[in-house]
């Protein structure tokens, strides 16, 4: 899952560990079909495929549904050092509309990060790389982590 090689091997540790255990709770984002294909500290990437149960009556891809892939993307990129964190504000603009059989790619990057907040921006783009929409996403950090790195079992760390 390693896309940044100046990234420190620790860090990339921790980021996929601490991915790997909070994706392993998420049942929104599995039942959605989600993937998460790429992580590093600050930054993830996760792809969905839009089902036939995932369109409107206007036979294009739920708008809460491709809010629903940034809010995921945005929660693994600000969750990869470990630290929890949620979201405290989140917006959208949707530009072009995903229709069924289409695979959206939600990237993640850190635009901005303090010990308590930070500010993210998300593109989602469908297979051919048009961008569908633009989330941006305001964290905060509460209390704790993710996974405990030291006694986590193997699978995991």
């Amino acid at each position: 899952m390693n896309d940044a090689p100046d990234v420190t091997a620790d860090a990339q540790r921790t980021a996929e560990r601490a991915t790997s255990a909070l994706f392993a709770g998420d049942r929104a984002s599995q039942a959605l079909g989600m993937r998460i294909t790429g992580v590093r500290p600050g930054w993830a990437r996760v792809l969905m495929l839009v089902r036939p149960d995932m369109v409107n009556g206007h036979a294009i891809c739920h708008g809460g549904l491709v809010f629903a892939l940034g809010d995921s993307a945005f929660a693994f990129a600000c969750n990869s050092y470990n630290d929890s964190t949620v979201a405290a504000a989140a917006a959208i603009d949707f530009l072009a509309a995903a229709r069924e059989g289409d695979e959206l790619t939600a990237e993640a990057s850190e635009l901005w990060r303090t010990r308590r907040n930070g500010l993210y921006e998300i593109v989602v783009t469908n297979q051919r790389g048009e961008r569908i929409a633009l989330f941006r996403g305001r964290s905060y950090r509460i209390d704790g982590q993710v996974v405990d790195l030291v006694t986590a079992p193997p699978d995991r760390r």
